[in-house]
């Protein structure tokens, strides 16, 4: 009988982004997973040679940034805080960085900056 391990959908989503980075569609990626997968991450990040930055999110999850390493050291310096955090403009560069739609990444950053009161729909 032939017995097979089922491998967890954080760790399908994982090699789903790597594949992607493989293929040029990302130059970096934030994958957020439970804590208890960070080691199969790693070990998956650093057999493939792929450099990472690793963030805790609260008590049981884990930010893994991945891809290219200009991004990753621009990363140490933008993001040296929980996400929630971050100031308007390093959310805007953060979002920017990681392929975010651009037009909805400026309303965003209208809305953190000002509230509703600068968003002028047409």
């Amino acid at each position: 009988m032939k017995t097979t391990t089922a491998i967890p959908i954080e760790m399908k989503v994982l090699m789903n982004h790597i594949y992607e980075l493989n293929k040029g569609v990302r130059q970096m990626v934030l994958f957020t997973c439970n804590k208890k997968y960070g080691k199969l991450a790693v070990e998956r990040l650093e057999s493939q040679g792929i450099p990472y930055v690793l963030q805790s999110a609260g008590q049981q999850n884990l930010n893994v940034y991945f891809g290219r390493r200009e991004c990753l050291e621009a990363i140490r310096l933008i993001v040296t805080r929980p996400l929630n955090q971050l100031t308007p403009e390093e959310d805007f560069i953060l979002g920017a960085m990681l392929g975010y739609d651009l037009c909805a990444q400026c309303e965003r950053y209208c809305k953190r900056k000002c509230g509703n009161k600068c968003i002028k729909k047409n």
